[in-house]
């Protein structure tokens, strides 16, 4: 991304208003360059993109400058209505150098040609130039004042404009003549969207940065900034979304990338997690489960970017925007019934009404009206003609050639449905965040809508971790126990709807750990481990967070599972469980199932448990709320023998949790209990 200017720089010292450069690759993103004046940015060009292309690597190199004129421009001054045309025409007039330029005689002899009052204005030197006025006092433009671009972001500024804030027209006449030259050096491996297509290895486009980015972080001037996160947002987009964004018809006056879809833009790359988004208080010991569960929510937003989808792939999916209705459901006043339709109510008594010829069958759109006083034949979800608002049954009616007869009372408007009285046109149908059912998609389909915005499927890596664990299918030595949690937590990431990713058991060896972290960060978008995550000699996790600086542990007051250690690793988040399966499985669906659907765009989904009578006794102290392996049999939710959190066979009887709160209780049978199904953490 390269942010343009078109005045004279010079300063050593980095500054707004200048030229900057940034580099971003999938999740690296380089420090921002700055360069003093266009001919270091020129060479650094030249020479970065040469590298790259050396390298076997596509580029995207964004321009936050206009690549065209208003429409007749170039054929006026060219001929020719070839943009590269005009590219050429100024690279062969425009003079530069780190302290001058011709820019504003150039201007001034273009207006010239066109009777000296337009369509440039905007001298920014001390001496007149002849052609060009100053101000748009007396200005005259032969030409459109605005690109089709500029034309929908409505905050854009004009082409024809050459000094002051906003002065677009130096940028312009001062960056054409170096893309003319970018071209003529890299030839064929260079193309220009949307002017030519983009199987080139260099593609340059036109960005303009403020359609998205808006706060600037204190300490970052406000170029330096945008060319920062315009990078960064672009490098890890989804592919398919970016293809879909690209794919713009073809105009010579060029075009803005990211236009028309600011909103999915500022979704496609969240802001990466800090290091130490988990810290918790100084002072902070035991944390209750509630407390724990509000910090996760409010401290973790989405990690995943966004993907044009078809509603036919998309069930399972989370929407990254609401989506408005584009048609009324239905669209037009209908009936419900098969039947004969006429205007207004009737009387109770007999009725006779003379039958029109034409009948109504669904798919119609009938413009000729029924006649005051007729009826006419018309079938289920058909269209209501002009002069019916009203349907009797078939079964009531008696037909006599060309006349229908039936007994009264028939209520104004009956059996009809009025149009969008399900759903209006604009209404939001589907809301931000919600996985995609399927009476979703065929409400998406009754209204018309045919593709979705939705975030990028979340990729959860799965470690386990020590040297006692091995893989079922081996021989266990004594002391060795098989990987238990592994496959459980691969299931559940699964079930939890998200794609699940294997990345190995590692043994106790801090350096192999952080090998496989460093794969981790690069290609998952969460970590979940098991074990390491206390304070021992051989927790690794908890080390390994700790030493950078991006770690920590929470002590949940709960039971099964009390620590949970927290941390970003390269700036993808770390969930440490505990490492016994039972602990493991309480903490995924307590902390992790709800975190996870925050991270992949869904909203907080808290559990859904149900008051139902206990068909057990348990007498709990005060301090730590309790989750029981548990199923309901007869009416009533009973709770596995033995609460020993080694009892793996215990997680495969149960149905779901018990949940007793925080305060002693001690529950008899038939007293009113929380019980969770499985399905009530989403599984």
């Amino acid at each position: 991304m390269v942010d343009w200017s078109g005045g004279n720089q010079g300063s050593a010292t980095p500054q707004a208003d200048a030229i900057w450069a940034c580099i971003a690759q999938k999740n690296e993103v380089d420090a921002p360059v700055y360069l003093r004046n266009r001919q270091q940015a020129e060479d650094w060009l030249c020479k970065t993109l040469a590298a790259e292309r050396a390298g076997g690597r596509r580029v995207m190199v964004g321009f936050d400058f206009p690549f065209g004129y208003p429409k007749g421009f170039g054929r006026a001054l060219t001929g020719s209505d070839d943009p590269f045309e005009l590219w050429d025409w100024f690279a062969h007039r425009i003079k530069d150098s780190p302290k001058d330029n011709n820019r504003f005689d150039v201007a001034g002899q273009i207006n010239l040609q066109f009777g000296g009052n337009g369509p440039f204005w905007g001298n920014g030197l001390k001496r007149e130039v002849p052609g060009l006025p100053r101000t748009k006092e007396g200005y005259a433009n032969p030409f459109p004042i605005k690109r089709a671009a500029e034309e929908h972001a409505t905050r854009a500024f004009t082409v024809w404009q050459m000094s002051g804030v906003g002065s677009v027209g130096g940028q312009v006449m001062m960056g054409l003549p170096v893309l003319s030259r970018l071209r003529a050096y890299f030839g064929a491996a260079l193309s220009v969207w949307p002017l030519e297509g983009r199987d080139a290895p260099i593609t340059v486009v036109e960005i303009w940065p403020s359609l998205t980015v808006t706060d600037v972080p204190d300490g970052w001037i406000k170029d330096q900034w945008q060319v920062y996160e315009v990078a960064r947002v672009v490098a890890a987009m989804n592919p398919d979304l970016l293809n879909h964004m690209l794919d713009v018809p073809v105009t010579p006056e060029g075009w803005i990338f990211g236009l028309g879809f600011e909103n999915t833009l500022r979704a496609a790359a969240p802001a990466p997690l800090r290091n130490d988004c988990f810290a918790l208080p100084a002072g902070v010991d035991w944390t209750p489960v509630d407390v724990a569960l509000s910090d996760l929510r409010a401290r973790l937003g989405p990690v995943v970017g966004t993907q044009p989808c078809p509603i036919a792939a998309a069930l399972g999916r989370v929407v990254s925007a609401d989506i408005p209705a584009p048609r009324a459901h239905p669209p037009l006043p209908n009936t419900a019934v098969d039947g004969y339709g006429f205007a207004g109510g009737r009387d109770a008594g007999p009725h006779v009404l003379p039958l029109v010829a034409a009948g109504m069958a669904a798919g119609q759109a009938p413009d000729t009206p029924v006649p005051e006083g007729a009826a006419v034949r018309i079938l289920t979800g058909a269209a209501l003609p002009p002069g019916v608002d009203t349907v009797i049954l078939q079964e009531e009616v008696e037909v006599d050639d060309a006349e229908i007869s039936f007994l009264g009372p028939v209520k104004a408007g009956a059996n009809t449905r009025a149009a969008g009285e399900d759903v209006m046109r604009g209404d939001v149908v589907v809301a931000e965040g919600r996985k995609l059912t399927p009476a979703d998609l065929a409400l998406l389909a009754a209204v018309g809508v045919e593709d979705v915005t939705v975030r990028v499927p979340l990729r959860v890596g799965v470690i386990s971790t020590g040297d006692e664990l091995v893989q079922p299918g081996t021989d266990a030595a004594p002391g060795q126990i098989y990987d238990a949690n592994r496959p459980m937590l691969l299931g559940l990431v699964t079930q939890l709807g998200h794609v699940a990713v294997d990345l190995g058991h590692v043994r106790d060896d801090r350096a192999d750990l952080r090998a496989v972290f460093d794969r981790a960060a690069a290609a998952v978008d969460v970590v979940l481990t098991s074990g390491g995550a206390s304070a021992g000699d051989h927790d690794h996790v908890s080390a390994l967070l700790n030493d950078a600086g991006a770690m920590a542990t929470w002590r949940i007051a709960m039971k099964p599972g009390r620590p949970l250690a927290l941390g970003v690793w390269n700036g993808t988040p770390v969930f440490g469980l505990p490492g016994n399966p039972v602990a493991a499985m309480v903490c995924t669906l307590v902390f992790a199932a709800p975190a996870l659907a925050q991270m992949g765009g869904a909203a907080w989904r808290d559990p859904q448990g149900f008051d139902v009578p206990a068909g057990f006794e348990k007498n709990k102290k005060a301090g730590r709320r309790e989750y029981l392996r548990a199923r309901m049999r007869d009416g009533r939710v009973e709770v596995f023998a033995s609460e020993g959190s080694g009892r793996i066979s215990g997680l495969s009887w149960a149905e779901g949790l018990v949940e007793l709160p925080d305060h002693a209780v001690h529950v008899r049978p038939g007293d009113p209990v929380r019980f969770i199904p499985w399905g009530g953490f989403g599984l």
